[in-house]
C-alpha cells in the first residue's frame, strides 16, 4: 500500500491520498450507533432488490377486466391481482423514506466539524462505505427500474380508479386501510418520477443543506467530490483494482463515483459539470469509457438523464460530446 501511495503522489497533486476500503471497512466506536441506525435500513435492501426484479404487473387481468366491464369474475381477478402488488409497492416507497433518513444521518456524521470531509472520510470508513452502498444500491435499481415503470404505473393507476369507484358506490375495501387515499397521492407522486429513488436521494441531500444553514455547502460538495475522486483514482490504478478481493468491488465503485457526480450536481449551485466543479468530470468519464459497455451503458444514461446541469451553457463542449 506504501507504494501504491507514493505513485499516487506523484500522479495526482490535488487529490487526496486515502483509499476507501469498501470491502472490508469495520466500524469504529464513535461510529457504531449510526453505523447501527443505517444497517438496519440497508439490511432489506436485497428483499427490495430481489421484489422489485420479480415484480411482473397484472396487465393482462386489467386489460381483461377493462374489456369486459360487466364480468365481474374478472373484475375480482383483476382487484385481486393488483392488491398484493400495491401493498409491495408501498413497502418500496417506505423503504424509500427509510433511505432517505439514512443518507441524511450520514451526510450529518461526515459533514459535521471540527474535521474536514476528508478527515472524516478517512476516519469514519465504515460509514463511507455505508454511504456508498445506498448509492450503489440506488444506481442498481435505476438499472432495471425503467423496464418494470409502465407496469408499476398501470396497476397503480388502475387501482386509484377502483378505489374511487368503489368510494362513490359506498363500498369499504379493507385495503384502504393499508394505502388510503393520503398515501395514495403521495405514492403517485414518487412512481411518477422516471428515476423515483435516485430523486428521493438528491431531494434528501439538497434539503440536508437547506436545513442546516450553519453547515457550509462546501463541507457537503466537498464529501461528494471527495468521494468522486478517490473512487476515480482507485478505479484507474491498476496497482489498487488488483487488489480487490471481488470483480464487483469494481463495479461498486464505478456505481458509487456516479452517484456522488448526481448528488454534487444537485446540490452545489454550479453543478458538476462547469471547470469550477471540483469533480475532474473528463477523468470520470473516461474511466467509465474504459470499462466493458454492457457494464456502464445505464451509469453513462444516469449521468445523461439524472443529472441537472449537463445542459447548461457552461458545461464544456468536450464534456457533452463524451457523453453523446
Amino acid at each position: 500500500m506504501g507504494n501504491l501511495l507514493k505513485v499516487l503522489t506523484r500522479e495526482i497533486e490535488n487529490y487526496p491520498h486515502f483509499f476507501l476500503d469498501f470491502e472490508n471497512a469495520q466500524p469504529t466506536d464513535c461510529e457504531r450507533e449510526v453505523w447501527n441506525q443505517v444497517n438496519t435500513v440497508l439490511q432489506d435492501s436485497e428483499s427490495i432488490l430481489s421484489g422489485l426484479q420479480a415484480y411482473k404487473g397484472a396487465g393482462q387481468e386489467i386489460r381483461d377486466a377493462i374489456q369486459n366491464p360487466n364480468d365481474m369474475l374478472l373484475q375480482e381477478r383483476a382487484w385481486n391481482s393488483v392488491c398484493p402488488l400495491v401493498i409491495r409497492l408501498k413497502k418500496f416507497y417506505g423503504f424509500s423514506l427509510r433511505l432517505e433518513k439514512a443518507l441524511q444521518g450520514l451526510l450529518e456524521s461526515l459533514t459535521c466539524p471540527p474535521y474536514t470531509p476528508t478527515q472524516h472520510l478517512e476516519k469514519e470508513q465504515a460509514l463511507a462505505k455505508q454511504f456508498a452502498e445506498i448509492l450503489h444500491f440506488t444506481l442498481l435499481l435505476y438499472s432495471f427500474y425503467s423496464l418494470r415503470i409502465p407496469a408499476i404505473q398501470n396497476d397503480f393507476s388502475y387501482y386509484r380508479r377502483t378505489i374511487s369507484r368503489n368510494r362513490i358506490n359506498n363500498m369499504n375495501l379493507d385495503i384502504e386501510s393499508e394505502v388510503n387515499n393520503e398515501m395514495a397521492n403521495r405514492m403517485s407522486l414518487f412512481y411518477a418520477e422516471a428515476t423515483p429513488m435516485l430523486k428521493t436521494l438528491s431531494t434528501a441531500t439538497t434539503n440536508f443543506v437547506t436545513e442546516n444553514k450553519t453547515l457550509p455547502l462546501e463541507n457537503t460538495t466537498d464529501v461528494l467530490s471527495t468521494m468522486a475522486s478517490v473512487c476515480k483514482v482507485m478505479l484507474e490504478t491498476p496497482d489498487y483494482t488488483s487488489r480487490f478481493n471481488s470483480e464487483d468491488t469494481l463495479l461498486f465503485c464505478m456505481r458509487v463515483m456516479v452517484g456522488v457526480i448526481i448528488l454534487y450536481d444537485h446540490v452545489h449551485p454550479n453543478g458538476a459539470f462547469n471547470k469550477s466543479s471540483k469533480i475532474d468530470m473528463k477523468g470520470c468519464i473516461k474511466v467509465l469509457k474504459e470499462q466493458p459497455a454492457d457494464n456502464v451503458e445505464g451509469l453513462l444514461n444516469a449521468l445523461k438523464f439524472t443529472t441537472k446541469h449537463l445542459n447548461d451553457e457552461s458545461t464544456p463542449k468536450n464534456i457533452r460530446t463524451m457523453l453523446q
